[in-house]
């Protein structure tokens, strides 16, 4: 059970985000001097900043207790980040995992810290609706659509890293090594009693997106590839409707050549189309394949997640 007073982590991964810092530390410091019942630690990660945001984030150490800044070698990635802040969250009774960026509001902490204390181990923050507009957006939605039919375990839809952790499922997301993470999934895969908050997701409040969209293709497939085999077994049904295909028009032509029945030779344009479908069927599971494979070299090399080059308000 929750302590009478128990220590509240927010883990908040920082990449080049200078012009939304100001705003989201008065956001969080309203927040904080709001729930005197809790005690507040903010654990602020520089995924290699190459803006103004480490000498914010130096600042804020030096001038907030309980502040912890862990600065990375280089910029490991959103996912990498989060993985260290939530290792250097390990002492508190629940973690809070925020984006710098203020698309998801600090306002919405208390309603994770309640529903927390009221029983729930994981508390998910499910976005109703979103800001985001073009091609990010249709991304999005699609990719949402498209991974709660693929996954091999149920997902919640329309959730990101946004949500809380108790401290058992900070430990047991601690424990996981793989390199490829994806924190919805890993979220959902270590199972414990959730519960579900609502809200709906802001524009960012400055600045432009740190995330490229090649960066949110990569997280896609990360998703994709890491909780769900059905490409695998796409492809194994692929093969076997070709096969069967392809033992059906070799009977037929065997038969028709057995009672001596005429064939006419095929021609080049069905010879074309045969030999492109069938290479272009390869060439895709040689693609997949690789993805798979890809990740699992990545794994077995068992490089760590991120290198710290400086700790800030750590023990």
């Amino acid at each position: 059970m929750p302590a009478s007073r128990p220590r509240i982590a927010v883990v908040i991964p920082v990449f080049n985000e200078e012009a939304v810092l100001p705003e989201l530390f008065r956001r969080l410091d309203a927040v904080f001097a709001a729930r005197p019942g809790e005690e507040w630690v903010t654990v602020l990660v520089n995924d290699g900043c190459r803006d103004g945001s480490a000498t914010l984030l130096a600042a804020r150490a030096a001038a907030v207790t309980g502040t912890r800044v862990l600065e990375l070698s280089r910029n490991f990635g959103h996912q990498s980040a989060l993985a260290a802040g939530f290792a250097h969250a390990a002492d508190a009774d629940a973690a809070v995992a925020l984006d710098a960026d203020l698309q998801d509001p600090p306002e919405l902490i208390p309603q994770l810290v309640d529903a927390w204390r009221g029983g729930a181990e994981i508390v998910l923050a499910v976005r109703r609706s979103r800001q985001e507009g073009g091609l990010r957006r249709a991304g999005f939605e699609a990719f949402h659509a498209l991974f709660g039919r693929l996954a091999d375990l149920p997902i919640e839809r329309n959730t990101g890293t946004f949500g809380l952790l108790g401290r058992a499922a900070v430990e047991a997301f601690n424990s996981l090594p793989e390199k490829h993470r994806f924190f919805p999934g890993l979220r959902a895969w270590i199972g414990f009693r959730p519960a579900e908050i609502f809200y709906d997701r802001q524009e960012r409040a400055a600045g432009q997106p740190a995330q490229t969209l090649r960066r949110l293709v990569r997280y896609a497939l990360d998703g994709v590839f890491s909780f769900s085999y059905l490409p695998l077994r796409l492809l194994t049904y692929s093969g076997v409707l070709v096969g069967l295909a392809g033992f059906i028009l070799g009977l037929y032509y065997l038969i028709k050549r057995l009672i001596n029945v005429e064939t006419a030779p095929t021609g080049f344009t069905t010879l074309a189309i045969l030999v492109l479908f069938l290479g272009g069927v390869q060439l895709i599971g040689i693609g997949v394949l690789g993805e798979y494979l890809g990740r699992v070299y990545d794994e077995v090399k068992r490089r760590p997640n991120y290198i710290i080059r400086r700790k800030t308000g750590c023990d």
